[in-house]
Formats: structure tokens, C-alpha cells, sequence
């Protein structure tokens, strides 16, 4: 079977970041991977040069005729859109409802999730965008499953995810969905940056920390993320942070949408997932090495936040 076929959408008013994390993620000739990669195309909605932000013109090859020919598995990437509330030109959204009827897999970026929303294709389904467009998205489309918290969904045909970076972390985890974990890790070795994020986009949302105290808290997530092994509990991390426990659980809970409890087990099992793909180290070690303090522990915490047991991941994911 031949690579998936990967068409990024170009459009008047391009969102330059969004429509550049597609073409790095799938147009680069990447030898080193050993396999075929996708075959990237870029296609105008509109006729003529497009101006895109930052003053750039792009002119893009092929017209949305060449949707017509992607079939079951093939990729279309929206990657964000110029105005949410200018609804998409009507011949777009015919050949977007025709592709998806064929079984083409959509993936949108930050505010390219209206796009598919104005095609009638997203009914019932969990997406999510950009946090600054959440409730419009709820509002406009209110049989939509807005998840406004997290980096990127996976609904099957329909992939979204939040604003700009988060594009990437998306696109990522659609490589490795087709690709396998080791491939997608070289992918983001390549691109220099981790190859997933634990969390979602309400750690990233505006809260009314004072700067002081939000740069007091960040250096110590920073810390706990360096010594996962210690014994964190919530007064020797206030006492680290020089602020009362009960002020801490409060900007914690802010910055993070997560008790400390909570943030410490999730960075936990992040360490744990990376060193069950990449290394045979034995689960005791990777118990002493992430802090959890017994096997039993660990493997409770690892189901419940994984779904899954760590023999088993390491079954799957471990060197594939």
C-alpha cells in the first residue's frame, strides 16, 4: 500500500504558522526514516497568488479539483481559518462533505475547525480549537462536543486541535498513528521538540496570577520535572515554592487545571511511557526512577491515567 496522500488547504489570508507546521511534518524528504513518506500537495480554494500573514504570497499548484481524488485514509490539513465567522465559499464545503463520504481523514488546526463545522460533517463529535474560540465554536455549532481543554482530539476521520503549536503535537500524533512510536520520535528529534505533551491547553489560558508568584510556580514544576524521584509532598513543595500549601493548591489548580497530587503522577507516567518505548530498564527501576515507591503503585497509577498496563505498553510500543 502506498504512503497516504496529505493535501494542505491554502486560502486568501493564509494563517502562515498553522499551514507551515503541515508542510514541515509532511513535505521534507526524510531518508533516515527508511519508510515512504507522505505525499504532500498544497491546494488553492481560491484562484491567484494568496497573501499570508507577515506579508507573504503563496501560490499554491493545484485547485480543489485535486480533493477529487483522495480516497479512504488520505489526508486533508485546514490548517486554521482567516475569519470565524466568514463562512467558508460553498464550493469547498461540497468537495470537503464529498471527500469526508469517501473516507478521507480531516486534520484542522487552531480555527480550521470551522471550516469542517460549516461543511455539517462534525455532528456529535468531540472536537476542539483554539481556547480563545471555544464558546463560539459551542455557540455557533451547538451539537458539537466542544473539549476546550485539550491540545488535540482524535474523533476517528476528524483530528483538532488547538491553536498554532498545537498543530504540531497533532500532526505528530497522526505520524504516529500510521507510523509507529520510534518513527514518530525521530520526527520530532528532527524537529526539536518532545515528542508528546502531557496536559492540555488550560495550562496555557490566561489566569490572574500575579507575576512573582507565576514565576515562582513555574520554576518549580520545573524543579518537580527534575527530581520525579523525590517524595513531593504538598508542604515541602510549598516551603520550595515560599508560599503557603493552601496558596499553592490555589495556583496550581489556576495555572495547571490539576491538583499538585495529580500534575506529580501525570509527569510520573510521562517519564515512565518514554522509558517503556525506548529502553528494556526493568519496571523496579523505572518505580525508583519516576518515584512512585512500589510496583504496585505504579501500576495502579499507570492503568488509571494510561488505560493501559505498563507490560502491555511496553508490548506494543517498544521499539516498533
Amino acid at each position: 500500500m502506498s504512503a497516504p496522500r496529505v493535501i494542505a488547504l491554502a486560502y486568501d489570508r493564509l494563517c502562515t504558522f498553522e499551514f507551515a507546521c503541515a508542510v514541515e511534518l509532511f513535505s521534507l524528504h526524510r531518508p533516515e526514516l527508511n519508510v515512504e513518506w507522505y505525499r504532500f500537495q498544497v491546494c488553492a480554494i481560491e484562484a491567484g497568488k494568496l497573501r499570508a500573514v507577515g506579508g507573504i504570497l503563496v501560490e499554491a499548484p493545484y485547485s480543489l479539483r485535486r480533493l477529487d481524488q483522495l480516497q479512504r485514509g488520505d489526508i486533508i490539513v485546514i490548517p486554521g481559518w482567516r475569519d470565524i465567522e466568514e463562512i467558508p465559499p460553498e464550493m469547498l464545503l461540497k468537495k470537503i462533505r464529498a471527500a469526508y463520504a469517501r473516507g478521507v481523514r480531516f486534520c484542522t488546526i487552531c480555527s480550521g475547525i470551522f471550516v469542517l463545522a460549516a461543511a455539517g460533517i462534525l455532528d456529535d463529535r468531540k472536537v476542539t480549537t483554539h481556547w480563545r474560540y471555544a464558546e463560539k465554536l459551542r455557540l455557533t455549532y451547538p451539537s458539537l462536543q466542544v473539549e476546550a481543554d485539550d491540545l488535540y482530539v482524535d474523533d476517528g476521520q476528524i483530528i483538532s486541535s488547538a491553536g498554532s503549536a498545537a498543530g504540531l503535537d497533532m500532526l505528530l500524533y497522526l505520524v504516529r498513528k500510521d507510523y509507529g512510536v520510534k518513527i514518530a520520535n525521530q520526527v520530532a528529534q528532527r524537529l526539536v521538540i518532545p515528542p508528546h505533551r502531557e496536559g492540555g491547553q488550560a495550562q496555557f489560558i490566561p489566569r490572574p496570577i500575579a507575576e512573582d508568584e507565576r514565576g515562582r510556580l513555574s520554576q518549580l514544576l520545573d524543579w518537580i520535572r527534575a527530581h520525579p524521584a523525590r517524595d513531593h509532598s504538598l508542604s515541602t513543595l510549598a516551603k520550595r515554592a515560599a508560599m503557603s500549601e493552601r496558596t499553592l493548591q490555589r495556583q496550581f489548580q489556576q495555572l495547571t487545571n490539576t491538583t499538585p497530587k495529580e500534575w506529580i503522577a501525570r509527569e510520573r507516567v510521562a517519564l515512565a511511557k518514554e522509558l517503556l518505548e525506548s529502553s528494556s530498564t526493568s519496571l523496579a527501576r523505572i518505580v525508583e526512577l519516576t518515584g512512585f515507591g512500589s510496583e504496585e503503585t505504579f501500576r495502579r497509577q499507570f492503568k488509571r491515567i494510561t488505560a493501559t498496563s505498563p507490560l502491555a505498553y511496553r508490548k506494543q510500543f517498544f521499539g516498533s
